[in-house]
């Protein structure tokens, strides 16, 4: 596999393009020409310097390989990268705007049971050009450009968990951001992550003040840890310490993602005792009713119970929201659809056999 060149940001490109004998204007044709979505071999630079760049880097590091459509008008995207491994992407429309969901990494390795994701571990790590391709190939598809988006907000939930990709995230958040290309706000972004909490910390001095959303799901570590076995290694009360860090260096107030499980986490008891765990904290609960994953044994709850337990929060004085439930058609939970793709083929590849 070659190099990504979105891995680049402006500066780079610039030290790139003199280093092959041309004008520094050239990067900025390249960085605005990979903003927008385009190959190398589209960009409009000369067949000479397309040449150069095509012999080091991936012509297109991320490409549609099929896109499903929800009957709620949510798209999924299963993208097919370099090396032939693939990962997904949820395009969600809301009356305020479309939002992308991208996936950080090829699987991931944190185990947490009501996930499609890490049904096989972790295989790679995703550049932040690869990620960063995520959005720029569905801003393109969407008929978006550079100055009227078709992406105007950015989560970074699917397949991985963030912080066990630091550096990449790090870098495709700053390319994300940057002036002159697809120039999200942080404000427009949020990172979901399981709890890391030295990256937590590490994170509030990187000076990106996005939406910092923590998975939670329980309010004592005893629950918490069967079903995330990151709770063996970071503690919620190290996880709150570190999310107060987070409000002290940023300002910014975080968000506890708390997926509903049947029979688990979602009785009154429960609401209250998360209730007491976050009361006066500077934060909001994102309710979820879990997206059922039939390689898992876990169960969602009712609509009903779901708001049950919102109003439970509420009256014990906590900010909380129970979000919509989207793409159910089409496998709409991370990791659903490449894990689905692959068996699809696993069996093709047996019915040949046979």
């Amino acid at each position: 596999m070659k190099d990504i060149l979105q891995d680049l940001s402006l500066p780079e490109l610039e030290v790139l393009v003199l280093s092959l004998g041309e004008k520094k204007f050239r990067a900025v044709q390249i960085f605005q020409g990979l903003m927008q979505g385009k190959k190398i071999s589209e960009l409009p630079v000369s067949a000479t310097l397309r040449a150069q760049l095509l012999e080091k880097y991936e012509d297109e590091p991320v490409r549609i390989q099929e896109v499903f459509t929800s009957a709620d008008g949510t798209k999924k995207y299963l993208f097919a990268l370099a090396d032939g491994n693939l990962i997904e992407s949820v395009l969600m429309k809301y009356k305020y705007g479309a939002t992308q969901c991208v996936s950080t990494q090829v699987g991931c390795r944190m185990g947490c049971k009501f996930c499609a994701s890490t049904l096989n571990g972790l295989l790679r790590n995703l550049t932040a050009g690869e990620i960063l391709s995520e959005i720029l190939v569905v801003n393109r598809s969407e008929g978006g450009t550079l100055k009227e988006r078709a992406v105007h907000n950015v989560v970074l939930m699917g397949s991985g968990e963030p912080f066990d990709n630091y550096d990449n995230v790090v870098k495709f958040l700053r390319l994300l951001t940057a002036e002159g290309g697809i120039n999200i706000s942080a404000r427009n972004v949020s990172l979901s992550t399981c709890g890391l909490v030295p990256k937590m910390r590490a994170f509030a001095e990187e000076g990106i003040p996005l939406n910092l959303t923590v998975s939670l799901h329980a309010s004592t570590d005893e629950e918490r840890a069967r079903t995330m076995p990151v709770a063996n290694a970071y503690k919620i009360a190290d996880i709150l310490k570190a999310c107060d860090y987070y409000f002290q260096k940023t300002g910014r107030r975080y968000i506890f993602e708390y997926s509903l499980i049947g029979g688990e986490n979602s009785d009154e008891k429960h609401a209250h005792a998360l209730a007491a765990l976050l009361k006066g904290r500077p934060c909001h609960v994102n309710l979820i009713r879990l997206n059922e994953v039939k390689e898992r044994t876990l169960k969602t709850v009712t609509e009903k119970d779901a708001y049950r337990f919102l109003g439970y929060l509420e009256k014990d004085g906590i900010s909380a929201t129970l979000r919509r439930s989207m793409g159910n058609d089409i496998g709409g939970a991370c990791g659903q659809l490449r894990a689905s793709y692959l068996k699809d083929k696993e069996n093709d590849g047996r019915s040949a056999e046979e």
